[in-house]
């Protein structure tokens, strides 16, 4: 467990943020090599297939990530106040809820995986891939989820190393078993699915160990587990707005998939291999964001608002600095990148144009995020979900449906930039009035809710 409330901030943030980003660029590095081999082995329509199935399995498991989530923040800020019994009650309350939920997902998700994938309007010759892959991954959602909320348990304590090392496990395992079921055993895309499944299960198994093993307050307990109604709504307070969030961009992505699907095979295809290169791109900027968050947390729990502007001001230049680099990157090895996932011409121009419009604005995404992250922490995501519900329904949607009418698959991409511009100048405008200061469940002395002013990394980047 690791306290965030005292020493350098930036350093702090950073050292935070490290462990998760390498977890996650391990965790994405098998994504694009599960990828590559079904893109290589299978064919584009297996890659394609596998691109339109995620935003129907990233619906179902939405609300229960931003409700995790909640918990997440309540049990950083109790941490920080040194409220442990709540902790821990924070911790019992969330497990319950998270394997009920995995439950219910489960038994919806296989019903659901067909028909939605129909839609969505998916390409008859994608459907049955499709369907295999969905029901597959919906059946796993247990271990899946299990693993989330202990990693999501151990950061909320200022422990982002112990997920670490556990993830490096899965992902190995993840890319060992695709591997050996697609390339040597020939399951297809089932292989890939299966490879995922299990090794989230294992990774799992030892999460559950560690907490047994090493933490007397995180300890799980087959018998007295306390599910605080209280603690409950709280988190729900706190999560269900995340929650729905999620659920918005879920949609959304469905939305937009609809939109790429018109555009048939080839298109979903660079779709998917440009997705993979665009959620590692923007991997820094997220984990920049959850340590903030747990930053935040810990800080106004300590009543230490002071330490909360800081640590923004040096998230926001760490995550430009990284947003710089990863920009150059898309943009000068974009064709031979989006190659590697399948050489069809066709599919490496559509792709290379995607990172070319979409990496130009990394910046504005990661700083979007980080500064979202700073009101998460902070308690305040009612506000993020209605600036989400206006950047994606009312600007991104419209827009990339208005200039795909006009100039093609190209105008669907331009709506992402655009859609992170409005949403970086609405944050940047609800962060100056400082109301996100009152919301936590700690509360803060009177003196210190008086309104920050905007840092001025925040004021150049809007």
């Amino acid at each position: 467990m690791k306290d965030l409330t005292a020493g350098p901030e930036g350093k702090l943030i950073l050292h935070f943020a490290v462990p998760m980003l390498i977890g996650n660029v391990f965790q994405q590095s098998y994504s694009i090599v599960d990828s590559v081999i079904v893109g290589r082995a299978i064919g584009k329509s297996a890659l394609a297939a596998v691109g339109a199935s995620f935003p129907i399995l990233f619906l179902l498991i939405a609300l229960s990530i931003g409700v995790t989530m909640g918990f997440s923040i309540l049990i950083s800020q109790y941490y920080g106040a040194k409220h442990m019994q709540k902790v821990q009650r924070a911790i019992d309350t969330s497990l319950v809820f998270v394997f009920f939920a995995s439950l219910a997902i489960t038994a919806v998700g296989l019903g659901l995986a067909r028909p939605a994938l129909v839609m969505l309007k998916t390409p008859a010759e994608l459907l049955d891939q499709g369907t295999i892959f969905l029901q597959i991954m919906f059946a796993g959602m247990l271990p899946l989820f299990g693993f989330a909320t202990i990693s999501a348990i151990l950061r909320g304590l200022g422990d982002s190393k112990t997920p670490l090392y556990f993830l490096m496990v899965s992902t190995v395992l993840n890319i060992v078993l695709v591997a050996l079921f697609v390339l040597v055993c020939h399951w297809g895309i089932a292989g890939s699915a299966w490879a995922t499944v299990i090794a989230q299960a294992v990774a799992c198994v030892l999460g559950v160990v560690h907490l047994n093993r090493s933490h007397k307050v995180v300890k799980p307990r087959w018998h007295g587990l306390v599910f605080d109604w209280g603690i409950f709504k709280k988190g729900l307070a706190i999560g269900l707005p995340t929650g729905v969030q999620q659920v918005l961009v879920a949609t959304g992505m469905m939305a937009l998939a609809r939109l790429v699907n018109a555009f048939g095979t080839d298109a979903i295809a660079a779709f998917t291999a440009a997705g993979r290169l665009d959620a590692f791109a923007v991997l820094p900027a997220m984990n920049l964001s959850a340590a903030v968050s747990t930053f935040t947390g810990q800080n106004l729990g300590a009543g230490k608002l002071g330490r909360v502007k800081h640590g923004l001001r040096a998230a926001l230049l760490i995550s430009g600095a990284f947003s710089a680099a990863t920009t150059f990157s898309v943009i000068l090895f974009g064709r031979p990148l989006i190659a590697l996932f399948n050489a069809d011409p066709n599919v490496v121009a559509i792709g290379a144009r995607y990172l070319l419009i979409v990496g130009g604005f990394y910046v504005v995404f990661s700083s979007m995020f980080v500064l979202t992250g700073v009101l998460r922490g902070a308690g305040d995501t009612m506000i993020p979900m209605f600036i989400t519900i206006l950047s994606l329904w009312l600007i991104r949607i419209p827009i990339s449906t208005w200039l795909a009418g006009r100039i093609g698959i190209d105008g669907i991409w331009w709506g992402v930039p655009i859609a992170w511009g409005m949403g970086l100048a609405l944050s940047t405008g609800y962060y100056a009035t400082g109301r996100w200061k009152t919301k936590g469940v700690v509360p803060l002395p009177a003196p210190l809710q008086e309104p920050l002013a905007v840092p001025p990394q925040m004021e150049e980047a809007g």
